[in-house]
């Protein structure tokens, strides 16, 4: 597949987003395995959800001002579903109108995925939805793919890069690639510890002209190459980052596309976490628009980007937008 852009693909960047706003979040326990950036709440501390419900306003109210249309969805109380604040990885939205659903590992987290919240972003937003690909039938066969957490989209060149864990399954890529048209970039990448990098965008983030990429956690010489090399010859400035900024969530940043001009959202801790020549090659593309929202990355292991799921829809006309196909 040539690199060019293909004509009438979705841009890379959306001016929409969809939040939603934790019920009952805390540390989940069916995922602290193969997270190493989560951990529980120390003794005595604050009720974690009434810190994090500031923490989500506060980022959805930042970027409301900045222009973004935000849709905030409400958890349900019941089920608990403590990483409910997290939608990415569990729905996709694009530009043809498609919405993708993905097989979730913990058997909890399969309860973010909510008609009722599908039916607002139509109803809230305006959006019309023309396809539905359902890729939950994979959890019968224990092999996950859990969104935009596992996967890091080219929209613009169509291509996929992706960290294989125990998230994030071979097959349930080729079946996304296929149903989503995307050419593969997969790899295997390590923490410090020699740990599987539970999902792939928290060690790398694509944004218009720009790429942000723990190279180092990639294990294979080879594969490190290729991906550096392909984030080049698609017009991306890299952003090489350590594993110690990756672990400050550095890489888990997202670039939206108001009306007002191009952003960054990232949390504080990732901002303060890139040297002076890091911040320069980013704001050259984008404002750098950062919350503070340190118990969501330290009790959900997930940064700003895990709780932006980017709404690519098309804006319906006056034909009734259906949600499944």
């Amino acid at each position: 597949m040539s690199v060019a852009e293909h004509p009438g693909r979705e841009q890379q960047s959306a001016g929409a987003v969809l939040m939603v706003r934790p019920a009952r979040f805390g540390c989940n326990a069916q995922t602290a395995a193969s997270n190493a950036f989560q951990a529980k709440p120390g003794t005595g501390a604050e009720d974690p959800q009434s810190v994090v419900l500031g923490e989500f306003h506060s980022l959805a109210q930042a970027l409301e001002r900045s222009g973004v249309e935000v849709l905030i969805a409400p958890d349900s109380d019941q089920p608990a579903k403590p990483d409910a604040i997290f939608p990415n990885n569990w729905v996709s939205f694009h530009h043809d109108g498609t919405v993708a659903l993905y097989p979730m590992l913990a058997p909890n987290r399969r309860w973010e995925r909510r008609d009722e919240v599908l039916e607002q972003v139509v109803r809230d937003g305006g959006f019309r939805v023309s396809r539905t690909v359902d890729l939950t039938h994979r959890e019968s066969e224990e092999k996950y793919l859990e969104g935009t957490g596992s996967v890091v989209l080219d929209r613009v060149h169509r291509l996929a890069y992706a960290c294989i864990s125990p998230r994030t399954d071979l097959d349930v890529l080729g079946e996304f690639a296929q149903a989503l048209d995307y050419d593969l970039m997969t790899f295997d990448a390590v923490d410090p510890e020699g740990r599987a990098v539970y999902h792939t965008n928290v060690l790398m983030a694509i944004g218009s002209g720009f790429a942000v990429v723990c190279s180092e956690s990639i294990v294979n010489a080879g594969h490190r190459a290729a991906v550096l090399a392909k984030l080049r010859a698609t017009g991306h400035d890299l952003v090489e980052i350590t594993q110690a900024q990756m672990a400050q969530f550095a890489a888990n940043v997202l670039e939206l596309a108001p009306p007002k001009g191009n952003l960054i959202a990232l949390s504080g801790s990732a901002l303060r976490s890139l040297n002076p020549q890091q911040r320069r090659v980013l704001e050259s593309h984008a404002t750098l628009l950062a919350a503070e929202i340190p118990t969501i990355e330290r009790v959900g292991g997930g940064g700003v980007r895990c709780m932006l799921a980017e709404i690519h829809l098309p804006k319906r006309n006056t034909a009734r937008a259906s949600l499944r196909s």
